[in-house]
């Protein structure tokens, strides 16, 4: 598994930053960057609690999207999640944490979604027909039907990044910020077994409604095979190295969530 890295290492050396949820749930996001062989790395915590300590799995949750857009064919930024010691507030914590590296190339520079539209807007263009007047609606597409299958919450307009070369050529940036999704705010074995996979709970989507599952109708006949198709065989692959991270009535939660919903989008278009 290249992407869990098993070894307890010493990251106390890393400064912590509280970043607020911008989608309103409750908690605390931790991030910090170093420069590493000239390449700057970014790491994230999971919801963390001034009172006890690291209470969310939303790192974990970046490693499991992470594989599935694998499993689905989607451009995505990848995650590895590392096993280690850190410091926060002269407190030390052992527990594990997503490190990624920049998706820019040399040269390039990132502006989010929700201000490029802004500047490129026509009068009273809604963020749906900018995507489709800039050719961006497979990638939207897909970006729909991932933050259906895993229930993202947070898919603002920060959570999408448009990047630009020197010339001056935009691009959509692969998907990213996934971990506010899946079981977020399950804290305990009795509000995993109470979650229920289908529910349509409120979400943030700045090009589409509160509703994951209402926004599944802005999906075009032309780009309903714009993902591969999920077998239950792939469950192995997008699960594999959790056992000793998460409990196993959590990871079957997880199975469960993500194979159902698919079921869910394959029955609502008769694929």
């Amino acid at each position: 598994m290249k992407d869990i890295n098993f070894e307890k290492k010493d990251y106390t050396y890393l400064q912590w930053s509280k970043v607020r949820s911008s989608s309103g749930t409750a908690g605390s996001f931790l991030k910090a960057t170093e420069i590493k062989g000239g390449k700057k790395i970014y790491y994230k915590l999971s919801d963390y609690d001034s009172v006890l300590g690291i209470i969310g799995h939303e790192c974990i949750n970046e490693i499991i999207v992470s594989r599935l857009l694998d499993v689905l064919g989607v451009s995505h930024l990848h995650y590895h999640l590392i096993y280690g010691e850190i410091k926060i507030d002269s407190k030390r914590y052992t527990t594990y944490f997503c490190k990624s590296e920049s998706f820019r190339k040399q040269g390039e520079r990132k502006i989010t979604f929700e201000d490029y539209y802004q500047i490129e807007k026509k009068d009273s263009e809604t963020p749906l027909d900018f995507v489709k007047r800039c050719g961006w609606e497979k990638a939207f597409t897909q970006m729909l039907i991932i933050d259906f299958l895993i229930l993202n919450r947070d898919r603002h307009g920060a959570n999408i990044e448009v990047i630009m070369d020197s010339r001056g050529a935009v691009r959509l940036a692969p998907l990213f910020d996934q971990g506010i999704s899946l079981l977020f705010g399950c804290h305990n074995e009795e509000m995993v077994e109470k979650f229920d996979v289908l529910e349509d709970r409120p979400v943030q989507s700045f090009i589409g409604s509160n509703s994951a599952k209402e926004n599944l109708r802005f999906i075009q006949d032309e780009y309903l095979y714009s993902v591969k198709k999920l077998t239950e065989d792939n469950k192995k692959y997008i699960l594999e190295g959790l056992e000793n991270i998460l409990s196993e009535a959590h990871i079957e939660k997880i199975w469960e969530m993500i194979w159902k919903r698919w079921l869910y989008y394959e029955s609502m278009f008769n694929l």
